[in-house]
């Protein structure tokens, strides 16, 4: 375990590589105001002035997405959100400033929603040389995949089926101009053009999901999918209140909020133990899989949708076209330690 100065040095340094002059904007809110702070000193050291914004000063969350803010973003070269989320933001802000960063193709932006101290000091101080390593790796195992299969000891088991023409991305803390990565980083991931099977997702849920409910250890989320769709009346949970939520959240936001949109396999081997903080625990070494958006403008998909909630599976074992890559959670790859 690192210190929280180590993280924000991790960001700015080698992720970001933060230039001098650049033009630099961070936004945060004042739950994570200390940590927000920290990234704008540091970038002020070497880039100059800092366009600085603070979620609450646009009024009570959730908040639409600001003019102010879009200006900024789309005239930036570098930029974070650092900030935690709030219910219905993904569609009134998230989505609208992932538009405007995917828009700027000179941005290096770092996406580090639901930030803590606690991951500051854990995930951006894991060893980011190790994880672009063995990211490669497992990218060079599932980049022609046509079918991965995940089985855990909770009774999953369902198959993922692939497409050449979406892209599979490398997602390991190296940010460059036109693209936007997850901080702390460490998965390689896309959109399935199907999947079918049972999906227990037992570690933590996206979205607003997370801090609410924490640990699904006890309380598993379990659905069934078909065709690449979740089947609503499969859908298991014994905390009712989170079943109701979620089953709400997936077949009541839009048409497609209950696709599948991706496809990830955790690379962050740093990471001993899941936080139940998604930003970190995506990371995990493992699967998670999301339902909606299927982030098209990293992925190619031609469909998107305006939810995204990501399930995070413990221990499983994941076959690639019948090669194992990971043995109840620990990776099979060759020259990994």
């Amino acid at each position: 375990m690192g210190t929280i100065e180590q993280g924000v040095k991790q960001a700015v340094e080698n992720c970001l590589k933060v230039k001098t002059g650049e033009k630099a904007v961070v936004i945060t809110d004042m739950e994570t105001l200390e940590i927000g702070s920290a990234l704008k000193a540091a970038i002020e050291k070497i880039a100059g002035k800092v366009q600085f914004f603070v979620m609450e000063d646009f009024g009570e969350r959730p908040i639409d997405y600001p003019q102010a803010i879009d200006e900024a973003i789309r005239a930036a070269e570098v930029s974070v959100y650092a900030a935690q989320g709030a219910k219905g933001e993904l569609q009134t802000f998230r989505m609208h400033l992932l538009k405007a960063i995917e828009a700027n193709r000179k941005l290096r932006h770092a996406h580090m929603i639901g930030i803590t101290p606690q991951i500051m000091e854990q995930g951006m101080c894991s060893d980011y040389n190790k994880i672009q390593r063995i990211s490669r790796l497992v990218y060079e195992k599932v980049k022609n995949a046509s079918v991965i299969r995940v089985v855990t000891g909770k009774g999953g088991d369902f198959t993922a089926e692939f497409s050449p023409k979406l892209h599979w991305i490398i997602s390991d803390g190296d940010i460059t101009p036109g693209h936007w990565k997850n901080l702390p980083d460490g998965e390689v991931f896309t959109a399935p053009i199907n999947v079918n099977g049972t999906v227990v997702i037992d570690g933590c849920l996206g979205d607003f999901f997370a801090e609410r409910y924490s640990s699904l250890e006890n309380t598993p989320v379990i659905i069934e999918v078909k065709d690449g769709r979740a089947i609503k009346e499969s859908l298991q949970c014994d905390d009712e209140e989170l079943k109701r939520e979620f089953a709400k959240y997936l077949f009541e936001t839009d048409e497609n909020s209950h696709r599948v949109g991706e496809f990830a396999i955790g690379t962050n081997t740093g990471l001993t133990e899941l936080i139940y903080n998604l930003l970190q625990d995506e990371k995990f070494p493992g699967v998670h899989v999301a339902f909606g958006s299927p982030l098209p403008g990293k992925t190619g998909a031609d469909w998107n949708s305006k939810a995204h909630v990501d399930g995070v599976i413990k221990t499983p074992t994941i076959y690639v076209d019948g090669e194992i890559i990971m043995n109840e959670g620990i990776f099979r790859l060759e020259n990994t330690p």
